[in-house]
């Protein structure tokens, strides 16, 4: 009889994750998508507008455009190594997509399809752009007071980072479970103990 019920407590939250997860893809999706497609543009409207080495003021002394090739990582670390950025970022988009089959939370979805844009939109530069290939220098163009000349797909990379970061404070696992562990315990264990007496 117990096990009877608990299949039936559980029934309908299998039901809600299932018809759920179909938005969650498509909010990693477009996420993804936005990030990689806009750091992208935003990378053909500097090379196509600016010379290399060319500063523009846009919010001075706040925000500059300023169009510089970077073969290393942040701060210009590793320079001469290329390749390991290359497949670093490559190994990071394979596994963000084996970790999209575990998405419950809607939050997830979002950090996860931003880390994924950002790491597609500088490894397409690594692959695709001058010098070579898997050798290529990325674009980089916004300039901010004391910090790294950076891009759109930086951006989105560090925010999905941050979000993982406060999501993972929260105690909000990639399948959502922190959202409905308050609300699915009392579920679950109240019907069994209301029932109980009936068993006897």
């Amino acid at each position: 009889m117990s096990d009877e019920q608990t299949d039936g407590t559980t029934e309908p939250v299998r039901i809600k994750a299932h018809t759920w997860r179909p938005a969650l893809l498509w909010v990693f999706a477009g996420f993804a998508v936005f990030a990689y497609a806009f750091d992208q543009l935003t990378k053909l409207w500097v090379t196509s507008t600016m010379v290399e080495g060319e500063r523009i003021p846009v919010l001075p002394p706040l925000l500059h455009w300023y169009y510089i090739r970077n073969s290393g990582a942040a701060f210009s670390i590793g320079e001469n190594v290329t390749w390991v950025f290359t497949i670093v970022m490559a190994a990071v988009s394979v596994v963000i997509l084996f970790q999209v089959r575990r998405l419950g939370s809607a939050w997830w979805s979002l950090a996860l399809g931003l880390l994924l844009g950002g790491a597609l939109g500088n490894l397409t530069d690594r692959l695709f752009r001058e010098p070579s290939f898997a050798m290529g220098h990325v674009v980089d163009f916004i300039q901010l007071p004391n910090f790294a000349i950076f891009n759109i797909a930086d951006s989105a990379v560090v925010s999905g980072v941050v979000i993982i970061c406060l999501l993972t404070i929260r105690g909000i696992g990639l399948d959502g479970s922190g959202h409905h562990s308050a609300d699915s315990a009392p579920a679950k264990s109240g019907p069994p103990e209301e029932e109980a007496p009936g068993d006897v």
